[in-house]
């Protein structure tokens, strides 16, 4: 039987959301493609603008007036931007399915909790008791340890290092090749910087970089 294919955008014409598009190009090589990919929603990109994957369909007040069901990926590195986005958002037509990755490794998916939104790219390792939150990005190669905890609105880039027990709250940018050492928190509101390791519990909104992870003052 074939699965169902359903109608996708994404939110976010820049680089990221063309990434995105591969990714969801990926995920539809088998013979029963799940996805049917029709272009990008942008409120800063010209209605009919087109790239080497598709159009951009119009804006948030496009979206808000889409006549049957879409399902919207948010392809946006900005944690504030994507919580804003989605509180526009007013049309029962519009869902928000995870994205997962081709060689992404659940150790038991069993135990796994995962809210909507979210954006696992290729090749991210995820163990046991594992609870993520709503319009998370992992960009690639992230790996998370045992009974981590992560909330809503977070960008983790690239080969990301987060070990069992880390509890991260919302809105958090973690910069490319970061390391959470394991059992920290890390409060809200939070920028950590590429190559960081945070040895410490971050308990205060800020930018924390260095080895170990130290806020900046500006």
């Amino acid at each position: 039987m074939k699965a169902e294919v359903k109608d996708i955008a994404i939110y976010g014409a820049g680089g990221f959301g063309r990434e995105t598009a591969c990714l969801l190009r990926m995920m539809d090589t088998g013979m029963s493609p799940r996805w049917n990919f029709i272009g990008f929603f942008d409120d800063g990109i010209t209605f009919g603008t087109e790239n080497e994957y598709g159009k951009v369909l119009g804006n948030i007040d496009t979206l808000n007036s889409w006549n049957k069901p879409l399902a919207i990926v948010f392809a946006i590195g900005s944690p504030k931007t994507v919580e804003s986005l989605y509180s526009k958002v007013a049309n029962a037509n519009i869902d928000f399915p995870n994205i997962i990755g081709p060689g992404t490794i659940f150790v038991d998916k069993d135990n796994v909790k995962i809210g909507k939104g979210n954006i696992i790219g290729g090749r991210c390792s995820i163990s046991c008791n594992v609870e993520i939150g709503n319009f998370n990005t992992f960009n690639g190669n992230v790996i998370i340890g045992h009974d981590a905890i992560i909330g809503n609105y977070n960008s983790i880039m690239p080969s990301c290092n987060i070990s069992g027990g880390v509890m991260i709250g919302n809105r958090n940018f973690i910069g490319v090749n970061s390391v959470i050492l394991q059992y920290k928190t890390i409060a809200d509101d939070c920028v950590i910087g590429a190559s960081s390791v945070v040895m410490r519990n971050i308990k205060q909104p800020g930018t924390y970089v260095g080895n170990p992870a130290n806020k900046l003052e500006f």
